[in-house]
């Protein structure tokens, strides 16, 4: 960090900032509502729009545009929906190399009907056909696909290639960031690899029954040895992170509960802050109750407040927070002796932002904010 008499100087980008996303993309036809119609109802659109979609193509976007190499591995068809994703990605700088086009079948598609009034969206996604399969995916293309990947990100779908990859990339010691927005057939087994997970308000508690968020994450850490965070994500509530310390030793540390330590880091937030924000609890001894006990940190991400106004669509708003996340990674990746540079207490701010940046247009893609954004000028010094 620079001393306050020194010019700001803006993170380096990796030389080598190589991140392979395996998934699903799509064309998202986005229909906007005054309010969201009841049964039968005729009603018009307000606004309209077609965009690429799909977790993995919106999350690599997000990536893309903050500076880093995206490359993907996914399928679609032949057709004029498969053209156009590819097109838009490969206009915002993801290789699509290793993106096998079908010449049969259709092309992945969602329609996406934004109610303005509760700023919700409802999403009707139909599968791509036929779908992905290993045997689409030769040796040599999944070799050429991790080669100098620095980390693989899995939105859990076409979970056959995914976990295929994911071997591979754990073999190569190449970390493995998974999207657990909810369960999914496959997710439990491609969890196993994961050195980080990013998932939606309702899994922890889903997948592991815990009481709370706080003890689910920590049951998530003791069921996954090989995780170094968890966030879950919550909305216009912030998102909370369990990192795991391993260089600690636990007899010096103190004990806390974790529901009880959430409740007072909640109580250090500075409300008064219309950005994003963070608190961290100290590394600790950290017990679930008829759980067990993890040794690491707690800390907890404010939201942008934005205002009412400005809201337009919440579509790939968790996307875009992953693709943020994804270069956070990267840099202390590449960078661990200026780590303080990207650090948890930094990492989830930023992404808040690249997050509230997206639900400022319609569609997943259309307010991703680029690196040279200056809504995100302070988090990258």
């Amino acid at each position: 960090m620079s001393s306050p008499a020194s010019p700001s100087v803006s993170i380096p980008i990796p030389q080598n900032r190589v991140v392979l996303g395996v998934g699903t993309v799509s064309v998202d036809f986005l229909a906007a509502v005054t309010s969201y119609p009841n049964p039968d109802d005729k009603i018009r659109t307000t606004s309209l729009k077609i965009q690429g979609g799909g977790n993995v193509g919106n999350a690599l976007t997000s990536a893309a545009r903050l500076g880093l190499t995206a490359r993907i591995i996914s399928k679609v068809a032949n057709d004029s929906q498969g053209r156009s994703i590819l097109e838009e990605l490969e206009a915002d700088g993801v290789d699509t190399s290793f993106l096998v086009v079908s010449e049969g079948g259709i092309s992945p598609f969602t329609y996406v009907i934004v109610d303005n009034k509760t700023h919700t969206r409802t999403c009707i996604h139909t599968p791509g056909s036929p779908p992905m399969v290993p045997d689409d995916l030769s040796r040599s293309s999944l070799l050429s696909a991790l080669d100098g990947a620095r980390i693989v990100y899995f939105d859990a779908r076409l979970y056959e290639t995914a976990l295929v990859v994911a071997q591979e990339a754990t073999r190569q010691n190449i970390p493995v960031l998974v999207d657990a927005e909810r369960k999914r057939e496959g997710l439990d087994d491609l969890l196993t690899f994961a050195n980080y997970v990013v998932c939606s308000a309702k899994f922890p508690q889903e997948w592991t029954e815990a009481p709370s968020i706080p003890s689910a994450l920590v049951s998530m850490l003791l069921r996954l040895p090989k995780l170094r965070f968890v966030i879950v994500t919550l909305g216009e509530n912030g998102c909370i992170m369990l990192e795991r310390i391993t260089n600690e030793i636990p007899d010096q540390l103190e004990e806390f509960e974790v529901d009880s330590l959430l409740e007072v880091i909640k109580g250090r937030k500075d409300k008064k802050i219309n950005i994003p924000t963070s608190v961290s609890s100290p590394v600790a001894k950290l017990r679930a109750e008829g759980i067990g006990t993890v040794c690491g940190r707690l800390l907890l991400g404010t939201a942008e407040k934005i205002p009412e106004s400005e809201i337009v669509d919440t579509t790939g708003a968790g996307d875009a927070f992953i693709g943020a996340v994804l270069y956070g990674i990267m840099i202390f990746i590449s960078f661990p002796a200026l780590c303080a540079n990207m650090p948890p207490e930094k990492l989830l701010p930023f992404s808040a932002q690249v997050a509230a940046g997206c639900c400022r247009a319609l569609g997943a893609r259309s307010g991703l904010p680029h690196r040279t954004d200056p809504c995100l000028a302070s988090f990258l010094q």
